[in-house]
């Protein structure tokens, strides 16, 4: 049967792929972005759109959405994650996806809890909330009326989109597969350099590290097209980001660690911890591994991930196999313990400003007295660092 609209094979694709990523985009842009971590503002006729949309392609709630994300980010990877592959298994996540939502949904605590500050408005209490099912049947009767019989297929495909991508890659195999550029302390990971498909959502490690941000990418090389999206908004005057991730600023001939350092540091800290792996223990790495010699490098090659792996992701096993290792390489041994030295700086979360100075200084003596070439000259930088101007 034929609807309305007449189109050839590859149009029924192209208008399906639409149809899908302006839903990807009304998740990551308003539930996610704005409402769950309020990175950003948007206009009230950008997010009732968003609302509107969202209710017509998967009968979602903003509060039950956003109520569920942030409980996944005070709780990640704990048995009270409700969507963790480390707790309750990759497969689970990324076919049940779906079914951890709705059992979520249905915990009247976290919706309570976690759901300040969301719409409850007419439209919402009246409409959204109370016929939840009227959207997604209205869609299908469009569908059909515009492209007939083939309109059912499409609407299946809308129906699933949400939950296999965004319930089941983006929780699961966002967790799971994939890189990490900043060991924040969740087993996070960008699944794609180019976040073209789900919205910039690809980036997760990026956002796990900066949650508040309105924009996922951090490298020169990611793109984030959720990001240009909300850029595109911007210059239409209806968004407003509030925060995007830090960048390192280096003040050239500064060569002392004082407040200004302390505060980019602790502004900037994963950005530190990554420059720290890549400028001190990757070449300290590379000098060990060569002058190691048969087993030796077999083993240094089993510890090379464990490294530079944040130190509460590292089971028992493999710390101890890692301490077992660095008994045997001491420019290593020295430069992974003065990484710890660092990361626990700004675990002081009681300590002043001043004690934390007082720390930083005495880190940066003792770095720069073990005489490791790779320590010294990270060393230097670090006193280089000063905030971002706004």
């Amino acid at each position: 049967m034929h609807g309305l609209l007449q189109l050839p094979w590859w149009g029924y694709i192209a208008i399906t792929l639409v149809l899908t990523q302006i839903t990807i985009l009304s998740v990551t842009i308003y539930l996610h972005r704005c409402m769950a971590h309020r990175a950003l503002d948007v206009h009230p006729i950008v997010s009732h759109f968003f609302r509107f949309w969202l209710w017509m392609t998967t009968g979602m709630r903003t509060k039950d959405w956003t109520s569920i994300h942030r409980k996944h980010h005070a709780k990640v990877e704990t048995s009270e994650d409700p969507h963790s592959p480390q707790k309750k298994g990759i497969l689970t996540v990324l076919l049940q996806g779906a079914e951890l939502y709705r059992k979520e949904r249905q915990n009247k605590e976290t919706v309570e809890r976690y759901g300040e500050g969301t719409p409850d408005d007419w439209l919402e209490r009246n409409v959204y909330s109370a016929h939840s099912t009227w959207g997604i049947y209205s869609m299908l009767v469009i569908d059909f009326v515009l492209f007939g019989s083939i309109g059912l297929t499409i609407w299946a495909i809308q129906m699933a989109w949400i939950p296999f991508f965004a319930a089941g890659i983006i929780n699961g195999v966002g967790h799971y597969v994939g890189y990490r550029n900043f060991e924040c302390p969740d087993a996070s990971r960008n699944v794609l350099p180019w976040a073209l498909f789900i919205g910039g959502e690809e980036l997760h490690n990026n956002h796990h590290t900066y949650g508040t941000s309105a924009k996922f990418s951090v490298k020169w090389w990611e793109f984030d097209i959720g990001w240009m999206v909300i850029r595109m908004l911007q210059l239409c005057g209806l968004a407003k980001p509030k925060r995007i991730p830090p960048k390192v600023r280096l003040a050239h001939g500064k060569k002392s660690a004082d407040i200004d350092t302390v505060k980019a540091i602790l502004t900037n800290r994963f950005q530190v911890l990554a420059r720290y792996s890549r400028e001190v223990i990757s070449p300290v790495f590379s000098e060990e591994s060569q002058r190691a010699k048969g087993n030796g490098r077999s083993m240094l090659r089993r510890i090379k991930a464990i490294l530079v792996r944040e130190p509460s992701l590292v089971d028992a096993e493999s710390q101890q196999q890692l301490t077992s290792v660095l008994e045997h390489y001491k420019s290593l041994s020295v430069v992974y313990q003065f990484r710890l030295k660092l990361q626990n700086l700004w675990a002081k979360s009681t300590a002043s400003q001043a004690e934390l100075l007082e720390s930083l200084q005495e880190w940066c003596r003792q770095a720069e007295g073990t005489g490791i070439k790779a320590l010294r000259e990270f060393v230097a930088k670090l006193k280089a660092y000063v905030p971002q101007k706004v």
